[in-house]
């Protein structure tokens, strides 16, 4: 058991040292709080589990746990919100909002799918490329992935045809190397209409959320 949680202090503290190098100091510091907190996980993981998979999912916990500093989620919202915008400058089909700091990226559906399916389209995918590097470069944020209908049939059919796309989305975002553990999925149906239109109101939303530390 010891030799074990030397290991693991060890490996997090090269962690540190490595991935530290070179970066600004507000950089440094998430990173910081990021592989102590995966470091402390893993040695809680070891404690209490005594194998791998007890020391990789306590570095999981632990990193989550590091999260951001209060003064650190404006500055890293905002060079998100750059790369994003930056990411999606070339399409026609994306639109980006930012609120106070939560990013949120809109999909109009038909570019995502065709009409009353869940199966992405061909050119889904170069969409969804372009948000999974954005997203993989950011590790300290959640992201909500919203399915949103119009009015054309049933509410209760509307829901699960969001809920079906949203996981849809959710789904190719994993493929992407995007970690599942950051994403939910969520359909909304007929229920949050954004316009009289209903080409406007059929939507996917990538909500990103900032983890602050505790």
């Amino acid at each position: 058991m010891k030799k074990h949680l030397m290991i693991v202090v060890t490996v997090a503290i090269a962690l540190i040292i490595v991935s530290c190098a070179g970066t600004t100091q507000t950089e440094r510091k998430t990173k910081e709080g990021v592989l102590v907190g995966a470091g402390l996980g893993a040695i809680l993981g070891q404690v209490i589990g005594g194998d791998t998979e007890g020391t990789l999912i306590g570095a999981g916990i632990g990193a989550a746990i590091g999260g951001l500093a209060g003064s650190q989620v404006g500055a890293y919202m905002d060079r998100q919100e750059q790369a994003l915008r930056s990411a999606v400058a070339a399409s026609e089909a994306a639109s980006i909002q930012r609120s106070q700091n939560v990013l949120t990226a809109t999909f109009q559906s038909n570019t995502f799918f065709d009409y009353d399916s869940s199966i992405l389209k061909a050119g889904a995918y170069t969409e969804l490329d372009r948000v999974a590097r954005v997203l993989r470069d950011f590790p300290q944020t959640r992201i909500r992935v919203e399915g949103h209908t119009d009015t054309t049939g049933s509410a209760q059919y509307n829901m699960k045809l969001s809920e079906r796309r949203a996981q849809a989305v959710g789904n190719a975002l994993t493929q992407r190397g995007v970690d599942p553990v950051r994403m939910e999925t969520m359909g909304f149906g007929e229920s949050q209409p954004v316009s009289s239109s209903n080409a406007d109101n059929r939507r996917v939303n990538i909500v990103i959320i900032p983890i602050q530390s505790s």
